[in-house]
């Protein structure tokens, strides 16, 4: 073993796909590329994620409490990493980066067309906004895209690399 720099752990954890968050205020719909996010219970179904007080997302997540997750598979990678790499303060970005907002049933905010998944979300607890920019998600509403069959996700690791969903194994389980 040797050391690592407390500033490279997150390379080692990060969660989950990297999926798109979308949120709308004011008429106005803006998505954003996040990493940072995990299950925390499954029924209801919760997500806590990490959104910066410097995304332009953050003051219409916090103002609103509603956003969608929306899960883009492999082929949307570089689109994804576009959408990450701009502020929506000055860019339309459905527009600039060909994504297609859809309308959602249960919040404002819209779903994204192109991913193989759309969650519906809505704030459950902010208690931990201030000190740590993390929002508890409820999923209210879920969606997929049946066409888009065994889609692969990406993982971030940092530094513009990313690994692809590999092989699926199945083993004995005693979990639901």
């Amino acid at each position: 073993m040797k050391n690592l720099a407390l500033s490279e752990v997150y390379r080692l954890l990060e969660p989950g796909p990297v999926v798109l968050l979308t949120t709308a205020q004011d008429g106005r719909a803006n998505v954003m590329t996040m990493s940072w996010h995990m299950m925390v219970e499954f029924t209801p179904p919760l997500v806590a994620c990490v959104v910066s007080g410097r995304d332009y997302s953050f003051a219409a997540l916090r103002a609103t409490g509603e956003c969608v997750i929306a899960i883009p598979a492999v082929d949307l990678a570089a689109k994804v990493v576009e959408v990450g790499n701009s502020s929506g303060r000055d860019t339309d970005k459905f527009a600039a980066f060909g994504l297609t907002p859809l309308p959602a049933k249960r919040v404002a905010a819209p779903l994204v067309a192109e991913c193989f998944a759309n969650l519906e979300c809505k704030v459950a607890d902010k208690t931990l906004v201030d000190r740590y920019n993390l929002f508890v998600l409820e999923v209210v509403k879920a969606w997929i895209d049946p066409a888009q069959t065994h889609p692969k996700t990406i993982h971030h690791h940092g530094y513009g690399t990313f690994a692809v969903d590999g092989e699926t194994i199945t083993l004995n389980s005693r979990m639901p």
